[in-house]
């Protein structure tokens, strides 16, 4: 019986990536038969492994280091059979081939990429700047391809476009749009993938030899990162390897991919045997990203509008839409990164542009003391360990921090001891309101039925409380010349799980809206481990962090458990997930989804810091995910907007985004999240 087709949400292809490789086979001098032979090898696996793309080294068909023997007539027409040889073997094969070869057009020879789709010749590109110091000797024996009318070449029986001015499309699978240049051409000061990319190509391949000398391994991939950034891309770069001649060099076979900055994968390198590194490009977003940077577009403008200079040569690609997995680390905390050394650096730079944030407004508002409610919770705790260090930096005493803790109905004795604590370890100044009271006489005044001992546990109940606390902060503010600083968080207010108005959707300066939950969490951690307070202090901040998040509105049920956020609204790890594919790269919700199942689906997956939270290593199924995903999509984009239109200022932290109408984000207050949420039910299974 055959097996059923799987959903097309499953495949890479339904929500924008391609399956691109840096291929590296071994090679052999000056043999073109031979490096054919690996060259078909290397094809067949990427074929088997789902890949789309592969990208091999600068002439690696005929050989880079043959010095002289590249004018040879017997070599040349050795390399044009391993072309015929190539695509004759390919011509079943699902990858579409960037291959390197010396071709004779016109009475010159170049140094060319061939780009070949399903045995077909798509076109030829030859290389722009050819290297003719130190080592090199390139304009010895090839010619530049710069300045070239438009033109052809024919090839293994196949007439082709030829020239710089080449973009290569699929016209069945959007965003498949590729460009080739080789070797120097990316070490210049213009490199012709910048015009390719203005011109509409998303990934850049570059073909080289590139032999190895100390350091320039760490030069190539700074170059690559660099140009996927500024040419807002992906870059394959795949470099000569194991087999080029050592007459005189020697070669490392280095193969990346690069998006947006970001390395996806690397290759081994000193390899003695062949070698394919295969990784998933998001081209989706690489195309969304080019949307919401306008230089992009206003750099095409500057230069001339490239893409009326380029040639876009059509192929059919003919994706499956099979489930192939995933080849691409995808990270469950995005705001967070995800090794030990770059989250102790972006620690510092949120920490310190929070510290300076408040640091700041506290001086411009000519305050006397800054005015903090301190539940025990991590919102608040975090604002008040910022605003401690923003008094050391000021020289003014910690006791110019005025802390409140209010309890309520439900504030346990853990939480209302943590305050307590949190506040003496760091030496501000600590009181204590009890709301309850004038709580009861709101509720009385209202004629709400828990005044009358009926125990009543509405949005009213929950809000009195909420309410009250933040109108005695900014009493005590307007009574000792106070600045009210917020506790609330970006995800809350993405969620819109806050009080509006007088509430803790309010205050004079809100130092956690640019600051997720899942950051908080780290932040703190990094706190404890990099030793900014004493002993003391990491103790009751270790305590806080092990509470269960609680808003601590409703009194605990007869079985004791007590208000839980996330029962409610989700994991807030999920959320955050959710959030920083929305804002910072505008998504669409079944892609999210896709994207989620593969970060949380497996406990065990992932490369975790030693202090990530119990949190991240737990799984999530699709229906799970889908199902928060739901309720998140109508919380952001139906009932939550006219909290954030009104929130009052505050640091952005994140590159991910942030909230503010201000700044990253701007929605109507009364739109509608229908559009997302059948665009989800659309693309679930």
């Amino acid at each position: 019986m055959p097996m059923a087709k799987a959903h097309p949400f499953h495949s890479i292809h339904s929500h924008g990536l391609i399956r691109v490789g840096a291929a590296t086979p071994r090679a052999t001098v000056g043999d073109c038969a031979a490096n054919a032979a690996a060259t078909i090898a290397l094809a067949k696996d990427g074929h088997t492994k789902g890949a789309d793309l592969l990208v091999f080294p600068e002439l690696n068909l005929t050989s880079y280091a043959i010095d002289d023997l590249h004018l040879q007539t017997a070599q040349q027409r050795a390399t044009e059979a391993a072309i015929a040889t190539v695509a004759e073997a390919t011509a079943k094969l699902r990858p579409v081939l960037v291959l390197g070869a010396a071709l004779v057009r016109n009475g010159r020879l170049y140094n060319c990429a061939v780009v070949m789709a399903r045995g077909r010749i798509l076109g030829v590109v030859p290389k722009t700047f050819l290297p003719n110091y130190r080592e090199y000797y390139e304009k010895r024996w090839f010619a530049s391809g710069a300045g070239l009318p438009i033109s052809d070449i024919t090839l293994a029986g196949q007439t082709v476009p030829f020239g710089t001015d080449l973009l290569f499309a699929a016209d069945d699978l959007a965003d498949f749009v590729l460009h080739a240049e080789i070797c120097e051409d990316y070490w210049a000061p213009t490199p012709p993938s910048t015009m390719g990319a203005l011109a509409g190509a998303l990934i850049c391949c570059n073909l080289s030899a590139s032999n190895i000398v100390v350091g320039k391994a760490r030069e190539r991939a700074m170059l690559c990162a660099s140009q996927s950034a500024r040419a807002v891309c992906a870059y394959v770069f795949s470099a000569a390897g194991s087999g080029e001649s050592t007459t005189d060099l020697a070669w490392d076979g280095q193969g990346m991919v690069h998006e947006l900055g970001d390395l996806l994968a690397e290759s081994t390198r000193f390899g003695r045997e062949s070698e394919l590194v295969l990784a998933d490009v998001d081209v989706g977003r690489i195309a969304q990203e080019r949307m919401r940077v306008g230089t992009f577009n206003d750099s095409a403008r500057l230069a001339g509008d490239p893409e009326t200079r380029f040639r876009r040569i059509g192929f059919t690609h003919q994706p499956d839409f099979a489930d192939i997995g995933l080849l691409r680390e995808q990270r469950r905390f995005p705001f967070v990164p995800n090794t030990p050394e770059k989250l102790d650096e972006d620690c510092y730079e949120a920490f310190n542009i929070q510290v300076e944030g408040i640091l700041k407004r506290f001086e411009a508002a000519h305050a006397e003391r800054l005015v903090i409610g301190v539940s025990g919770g991590l919102d608040s705790t975090h604002a008040l360990i910022v605003a401690a260090k923003a008094m050391d930096r000021l020289g003014r005493p910690r006791d110019h921090i005025l802390g409140f803790t209010m309890p309520g109905f439900a504030t346990s004795d853990g939480t209302k001891e943590n305050a307590w604590a949190l506040m003496r370890a760091l030496g501000v100044s600590g009181a204590e309101i009890d709301i309850r009271p004038a709580a009861r006489q709101m509720l009385s005044d209202m004629g709400h039925p828990f005044a009358d001992g009926e125990p009543t546990y509405d949005v009213t109940f929950e809000n009195v409380q909420a309410g009250l606390r933040t109108d005695y902060l900014f009493r005590l503010a307007n009574q000792r010349g106070g600045l009210v600083v917020g506790t609330g968080d970006l995800s809350e207010l993405a969620l819109g799980w806050c009080t509006y108005g007088v509430g803790d959707q309010m205050s004079h300066y809100a130092v956690n809206a640019g600051v997720p939950k899942t950051l908080i969490q780290f932040l703190i951690r990094w706190c404890i481990r990099t030793k900014q307070y004493d002993g003391a202090t990491d103790a009751i901040l270790a305590a806080i962090l092990a509470t269960e998040i609680s808003p601590e509105l409703v009194p605990a049920g007869a079985d004791g458990a007590i208000q839980s956020t996330e029962a409610r609204i989700g994991p807030y790890a999920l959320n955050d997930f959710f959030l920083h594919h929305v804002v910072r790269h505008g998504m669409a919700p079944s892609k999210i989804a896709f994207l989620a199942l593969h970060a949380w689906r497996d406990a065990s997956a992932g490369r975790w810091p030693r202090d990530f939270p119990a949190a991240g290593r737990v799984a999530y199924d699709l229906p799970t995910i889908a199902g928060w995903l739901e309720k998140f999509l109508h919380r952001f984009f139906a009932t939550s907007q006219f909290k954030r239109s009104a929130i009052p200022n505050g640091p952005k932290v994140s590159s991910g985004g942030a909230l503010s109408p201000r700044g990253d984000w701007r929605a109507p207050s009364d739109g509608t999240a229908r559009v997302w949420l059948e665009e989800l039910a659309r693309g679930l299974p």
